[in-house]
């Protein structure tokens, strides 16, 4: 949760923990804002605006990230064609999900599994929870406004991309201790 979470009401943050409780539980389904106000029993607007202060991002933004996350997991963790794991993780549109997925991981979903089969036997001396945070997407900035900076500016989207690399809690890269 955010800092500016302390200042919400209790009972508010509740109620948007257990609305975030059912997406993560049920990632692949549609969340619209409409029925994520009815599970915390708010209004649309109260909702959206509290759960991003609670959790610093709005509500679509955070679903994307589980699935894009369940799906790599997926990829990295089972033989299953890309085509189920886009429809079984939520997304109505095998296209959509390419372009989203790359746009967020800098990497096709084919790219991914096959650098991770070829780390595979890297990683079996890291700790899982190390690796898993390792593999958690960053959306700090909306998928559109991804798109937007590296269309204006190719230099700033390089530097963005390496900025957003995953660390080790040393401070080093986790790519560059695998390669």
């Amino acid at each position: 949760m955010s800092v500016d979470s302390a200042s919400q009401d209790p009972e508010l943050l509740r109620r948007l923990l257990r609305a975030k409780d059912r997406m993560d539980a049920a990632s692949h389904e549609d969340w619209p804002v409409q029925r994520l106000a009815r599970v915390s029993r708010v209004s649309e607007a109260h909702f959206a605006r509290s759960f991003k202060q609670a959790f610093g991002i709005p509500p679509h933004r955070y679903l994307l990230t589980r699935r894009i996350e369940r799906a790599t997991a997926l990829l990295r963790d089972t033989d299953r064609p890309i085509t189920e794991i886009a429809f079984d993780t939520g997304w109505d549109s095998l296209g959509t999900f390419g372009r989203t997925f790359r746009d967020v991981t800098g990497e096709s979903p084919g790219a991914i599994r096959a650098r991770a089969r070829a780390a595979a036997r890297e990683l079996s001396r890291v700790p899982a929870c190390f690796v898993s945070a390792a593999h958690r997407p960053d959306l700090t900035i909306a998928v559109s406004e991804k798109r937007r900076r590296a269309a204006t500016d190719i230099k700033g989207a390089l530097k963005t991309r390496r900025s957003h690399e995953p660390r080790c809690p040393r401070g080093r890269s986790l790519r560059a201790r695998s390669g």
